[in-house]
């Protein structure tokens, strides 16, 4: 019985390793100039298909780089775009990723710190590498998403 459990128990950490190992490594953060010109892509975006938004980029670690607002974006998105790009950032993973798992029934995801399970955090990728996020609120979450991804291809 003991040797079962341990051989469950190495199976699990197994891969969870093996997960861990597949996750994106981190790049050089994102610069100041770099996270200007993703925050007015994205603004573009948005501005495009007449949507009030707040834009938030941020360094892999999490830390605000950049953060812009337009005008008559509900209060509430402030915080909210910051939170989605950490949460990006920091996971290595899109926002929408929570969503998904918590609307399936999955674990807890909710749980963990930092989660924003709500589309519209997307990783910055450079050569494969996590350089930081961008996080978009004040739209549904779908729309959020749409302007961040823009926000990201601006970067290219």
């Amino acid at each position: 019985m003991v040797r079962i459990a341990l051989a469950v128990t190495l199976a699990v950490c197994s891969s969870l390793a093996l997960a861990q190992e597949r996750r994106p490594g981190y790049g050089t953060p994102v610069t100041t100039a770099m996270a200007k010109k993703i925050a007015a892509g994205a603004i573009a975006e948005c501005q495009k298909n007449g949507w009030n938004v707040a834009v938030a980029v941020v360094d892999p670690h999490g830390a605000l780089v950049y953060y812009e607002r337009m005008e008559d974006t509900q209060y509430a998105s402030n915080d909210i775009a910051i939170g989605k790009a950490r949460a990006a950032a920091t996971y290595r993973r899109p926002t929408r990723a929570f969503a998904d798992v918590i609307n399936k029934g999955g674990p807890a995801t909710a749980t963990l710190p930092g989660v924003f399970a709500s589309p519209g955090g997307v990783p910055l990728m450079v050569d494969g590498k996590v350089i930081g996020a961008v996080g978009a609120s004040g739209v549904t979450g779908d729309q959020d998403e749409q302007c961040s991804m823009a926000g990201a291809k601006s970067m290219q």
